[in-house]
């Protein structure tokens, strides 16, 4: 098996291919620790100790190293934890499945809409899916609809793109000029 490796725009962060799935749907970020304890993979890897963040893709596997930990250290010890991982066929998650997580989390609206904006709201998500969430992807990351309310549209980015330098532009000028020029009742994009 070989794993490749891509860098982002987010300096801090590379994205591992395994050549295979890793998520069957959806994505999910690991944000500290604590939350990498439902996957064995994600938790190997926050072991390093010098990892802020892990991202499951579909066919990839993004890690954000922490400020001033060395990539050229780093990098051969979690190729050899991905390797182990997939070589091994372990699972994913503790339990064996990814069953239960919901990504984006339904429960994380940042408005509250209102039934009248159905046809706004389905608009934005399918360009978000068709448009925004493969290019998102390519750069290590996702993106997640967080609610629309008044012409304001709430993303955030996962991943390699969270608290990368471009991460405001790129919804600022790229997703945001996007939903505008489709979407006209789209006036403003926000981070959430």
């Amino acid at each position: 098996m070989f794993i490749e490796t891509e860098t982002t725009p987010n300096p801090s962060a590379l994205k591992f291919l395994p050549g295979q799935t890793v998520m069957d749907t959806g994505s999910r970020e690991f944000a500290t620790p604590e939350a990498a304890e439902a996957s064995p993979l994600a938790q190997a890897i926050f072991d390093t100790g010098e990892v802020v963040n892990v991202f499951f893709g579909a066919d990839f596997v993004s890690v954000t190293a922490a400020p001033g930990a060395d990539w050229s250290a780093l990098k051969p010890q979690v190729i050899a934890i991905l390797l182990d991982h997939f070589v091994s066929e372990a699972p994913l998650f503790a339990g064996g499945s990814a069953g239960g997580f919901a990504v984006p989390p339904e429960d994380e609206a940042v408005v509250e809409e209102r039934a009248e904006d159905a046809e706004v709201i389905a608009a934005i998500n399918e360009l978000l899916e068709t448009r925004v969430r493969p290019a998102v992807a390519g750069d290590g990351g996702d993106i997640a609809y967080r609610g629309f309310r008044d012409g304001v549209v709430y993303l955030t980015l996962q991943g390699s793109c969270s608290g990368c330098p471009s991460s405001t532009a790129t919804l600022k000028h790229g997703i945001e000029g996007l939903l505008k020029h489709y979407v006209p009742e789209v006036v403003e994009v926000r981070a959430a």
